[in-house]
């Protein structure tokens, strides 16, 4: 597989045209993208409060039109479609693999960015439709016009940090990283006609429930160590929806756990790809973990693990409901592992009975909190 990977870099790289400048391609298309955006910009006037919902409406409508094209142009074979599928299915998915995504020559944009023609023929199409929509209110016109231009704009930008060098600043960033990702696992040859079509935000994945997470294989690695296991159970008086979103709102965690001092993240329940940070004080330690959220199914599971510090190599945290007759039973799983032996001693010897401790703690406050705060569901 590498080698067939390398032996077409080298076909395609010797195709590109001697006088193809990719730093030209790129500003070209962020120039006159910013341009058409401008012109937009400038037909509003005195923007009404509900006219603004069209900005919202109109990024779900590109979320949906990037999917449909990226899954039904992009990789399955059509007459209308022919040059896209060619250009992303034959060549973009031959040059890049997972496990060889990062580009490797500025030329190499050539195969990742969308031919310059195309976002003048898509503003074009903009233009088409801004002018009608206009002549009822100029206003929702410029505003759906601006979104989608944004969008194309947005995805541009996206997918070549989707293929950045691992060491690029951008890569750490929460949102590139966990989409940089998605998009690895999309360049799998068993997924990339199944799974992960969106790009920017995988709304349309997580509808049409074509959304796969994997860690990546170093955390597997990490994940195989022998770790310190807890559960703890609790019947909660709600209902299994509104529980799970409680205790998945992750910034609400100082309130019940009394090792979370501080949660730095999305407010809400946190849905697959969130990130967010939490400094903690455990086992009589002080430490800092940092989270990403690997599953969330409302109302029955989420799941999250974090790295940390004081040795700490890998921290996973499960919730998971199930209805009763009480209202809700809600298990906590924690399970951590440590790098050094001298940490693993000291969890043995120390933490691990202090950490149990404060996890049992931690349900009987949540009940307690849960069930003031949540709405009671009706008796039976």
């Amino acid at each position: 597989m590498s080698h067939d990977v390398e032996a077409f870099r080298t076909r395609y790289r010797a195709g590109i045209s001697p006088f193809y400048n990719p730093w030209l391609h790129a500003l070209f298309v962020l120039a006159y993208g910013l341009t058409c955006l401008v012109l937009f910009a400038s037909t509003l006037e005195q923007v009404r409060p509900l006219e603004w919902l069209t900005v919202p409406l109109a990024l779900v409508f590109y979320n949906w039109g990037e999917y449909q094209v990226h899954r039904n142009f992009g990789h399955r074979k059509k007459r209308l479609g022919a040059l896209f599928y060619k250009r992303h299915t034959g060549d973009h998915h031959s040059f890049f693999v997972a496990g060889r995504m990062p580009y490797e020559t500025s030329r190499d944009w050539r195969v990742i960015l969308f031919p310059a023609w195309l976002i003048v023929l898509y503003s074009l199409v903009l233009f088409a439709v801004w002018w009608p929509l206009a002549q009822l209110n100029g206003n929702v016109a410029g505003l759906f016009a601006l979104t989608l231009l944004g969008g194309y704009l947005s995805y541009e930008i996206f997918h070549a940090c989707e293929h950045l060098p691992a060491s690029h600043p951008l890569t750490r960033l929460p949102w590139i990283r966990q989409m940089r990702r998605l998009h690895e696992l999309h360049h799998r040859r068993d997924l990339m006609q199944t799974h992960n079509f969106n790009l920017v935000l995988p709304l349309s994945d997580w509808l049409y429930g074509t959304l796969h997470w994997e860690p990546p294989q170093e955390q597997r690695q990490q994940e195989e160590r022998p770790m310190t296991l807890m559960r703890h159970t609790v019947e909660i008086a709600g209902q299994p929806e509104q529980v799970l979103a409680y205790a998945a709102s992750a910034t609400r965690w100082p309130e019940w756990h009394p090792s979370s001092l501080r949660v730095d993240g999305p407010a809400g329940p946190l849905p697959t790809g969130s990130h967010f940070e939490e400094d903690i004080h455990a086992g009589g330690r002080d430490g800092h973990l940092s989270w990403d959220v690997d599953e969330y199914v409302p109302g029955r599971l989420w799941r999250a693990h974090a790295r940390g510090d004081n040795g700490l190599s890998l921290l996973r945290l499960t919730y998971e409901c199930q209805p009763c007759t009480g209202g809700t039973r809600f298990v906590r799983t924690l399970e951590y592992s440590f790098d050094s032996w001298l940490m693993r001693l000291a969890n043995a010897l120390l933490l691990r009975r202090r950490i149990d401790r404060e996890s049992a703690e931690s349900l009987s406050i949540l009940k307690e909190v849960a069930e003031r705060r949540l709405p009671r569901q009706d008796a039976a």
